[in-house]
């Protein structure tokens, strides 16, 4: 672990940024996109010598898309990705048999009046192209095989020693913060001495990239996931490709990859192997999501099992949360205070994003195990195993939308509006109840045809009010802020009299709200003084 006190006045360094991010996934490329939008000055380092080319994170959600089309790309995403009917998971003993259970994915499948957008099945090798070229490389560059190998931290900033593997050079970036999205196996968390809680590795797994001839299966009964007595499918692109997940057997060294997918299909079909990968399932929160100017995001901060697609969408979740509290700290707006309440918001919903994925995992292999035994004793399809759960269990809006922030960028309210639903044990996270009430998740509403409340949402606060008027003339400070006319059918939905208002944060959540209107003229600024702490 460095001496995080040393002092770095003098010493020399290459690059001045305002925020180095470790980490080219997709979790660290949307904070890039996420921090330009801000004219915050950003250098990203990958230790990878290029993008993924696993196709790896499966399923963009609902509240991720709403994300990207804040950022102008989620019509990008959807265009790469597979169509609405692939929002469904299947349930059979080999990809070529009958479905003996099958689930819509909520959110994906089909809109759902909660939000304007649809999620997507794609893969991280199509989305992260994307994300790289949303930002011109000029003004935040990116440097691949490029690793984070010394940290030290003052009072004022970090310097980060990074070595290039390529050239064996070493250079030195001093940055006001530094953004950790670094994988579950963080070199950044690793320095830091930041320990992790949680059960651990679950499984070792295998996964194989093949070409294989399943048009006419895909097309047929169409699916996202596959989900067999002999492991996972998944059709990787719209035009083509599979890969197949399996545990890692004790001979994988030498194992004959296209026999076994070949068994697994169900079919006499050549599988053409094209990568092998074997990796470990692990299922971890980190004890903290900050060491001073240090902060985790994404796997760093939380390693979740892949069942339920909820670990990609978990890490743009933060940084979605942290990067406009960067902005405002080094934009002068904001105090560095805020940044505390990155940890306090999504630190609890890190932990009940793990349990829901743990539950996932372990009902899974629960439904694998039960029917690969009945196989083995010889069970007919008479027989065939039951679900552990109904369709409801692929249902979580309510821990993708429903999430509710408690922390000191929150300011208390009178209202009565029920709080979100997480519903109860294993049902953790299906139901979604919208509410305006502050640190949830603004509603979804129309304030006219194609435009949604959380499209008035950007590089700024908005207040949302059926009386613009009364608000307008307390918008003075040094904060970015936006009022927004709410159309008076709406203001019954969120709480609102005729004259009251609420303070939307830039990442969507509601910072506060009046029903009945401003007390005095100075409520707004006092309010957005309270969020955001006392500025340098």
């Amino acid at each position: 672990m460095p001496d995080m006190s040393e002092a770095n006045a003098d010493v020399d360094v290459d690059v001045d940024v305002d925020v180095l991010i470790v980490g080219g996934g997709p979790v660290g490329l949307t904070a890039r996109v996420l921090l330009e939008r801000w004219g915050v000055r950003t250098s990203l380092v990958e230790k990878r010598t290029e993008l993924s080319p696993f196709p790896r994170s499966r399923l963009v959600n609902v509240r991720s898309m709403e994300i990207f089309r804040g950022l102008g790309l989620a019509v990008s995403v959807a265009a790469v990705a597979f169509p609405p009917k692939y929002g469904r998971i299947r349930f059979r003993d080999t990809l070529s048999g009958d479905d003996f259970a099958s689930a819509a994915i909520v959110g994906v499948r089909a809109p759902v009046p909660e939000s304007p957008v649809t999620g997507a099945v794609t893969s991280q090798d199509r989305l992260e192209p994307l994300l790289l070229d949303a930002v011109d490389a000029a003004d935040a560059p990116v440097r691949f095989g490029v690793e984070l190998v010394g940290l030290t931290e003052d009072a004022d900033a970090v310097v980060a020693v990074l070595l290039d593997h390529r050239s064996g050079a070493e250079t030195r970036v001093r940055a006001r913060y530094v953004l950790a999205a670094d994988g579950a196996h963080s070199t950044v968390r690793r320095h830091l001495g930041i320990a992790t809680t949680g059960p651990g590795e679950l499984a070792r797994v295998t996964t194989v990239v093949f070409d294989a001839d399943l048009s006419a299966l895909a097309a047929r009964q169409p699916a996202g996931v596959y989900f067999t007595a002999h492991g996972t499918f998944l059709p990787l692109y719209p035009e083509g490709g599979w890969s197949w997940l399996a545990p890692t057997p004790e001979d994988a060294g030498d194992t004959d990859w296209s026999a076994l997918v070949a068994h697994a299909i169900g079919t006499d079909v050549d599988a053409d192997v094209l990568r092998v990968q074997h990796w470990t399932m692990n299922a971890a929160v980190a004890e903290r999501f900050r060491h001073g100017r240090t902060l985790l995001a994404g796997d760093a901060a939380h390693a979740l099992p892949i069942m339920g697609g909820l670990g990609m969408n978990a890490g743009l979740a933060d940084v979605h949360n942290l990067c406009w509290k960067l902005a405002g700290v080094l934009r002068g707006w904001a105090g560095p205070g805020l940044l505390d309440s990155y940890e306090a918001e999504r630190l609890p919903v890190a932990h009940r994003t793990l349990r829901q994925a743990v539950a996932n995992t372990k009902l899974g292999f629960e439904v694998q195990d039960r029917r690969r035994a009945q196989i083995r004793s010889g069970a007919g399809v008479r027989e065939r195993v039951e679900l552990p759960w109904s369709e409801r269990y692929f249902a979580q809006l309510g821990l993708v939308l429903g999430v509710r922030y408690d922390s000191g960028a929150v300011l208390a309210d009178g209202g009565t509006l029920p709080e979100p639903s997480y519903g109860d044990g294993g049902d953790e996270g299906t139901d979604y109840l919208p509410s305006a009430t502050p640190g949830c998740r603004m509603p979804h509403l129309w304030l006219a045809p194609g435009r949604s409340t959380l499209d008035a949402c950007g590089e700024w606060f908005t207040v949302l009010t059926p009386d613009p008027a009364r608000w307008e003339p307390g918008t003075g400070g040094p904060w970015p802020v936006r009022v927004e006319p709410l159309p008076g059918e709406h203001a019954d939905a969120c709480g609102l009299g005729p004259h009251g208002a609420l303070l939307v944060r830039p990442d969507g959540h509601v910072a506060a709200r009046w029903p009945a209107g401003p007390p005095t003229g100075a409520t707004l600024p006092e309010a957005l003084a309270a969020v955001t702490g006392p500025a340098a």
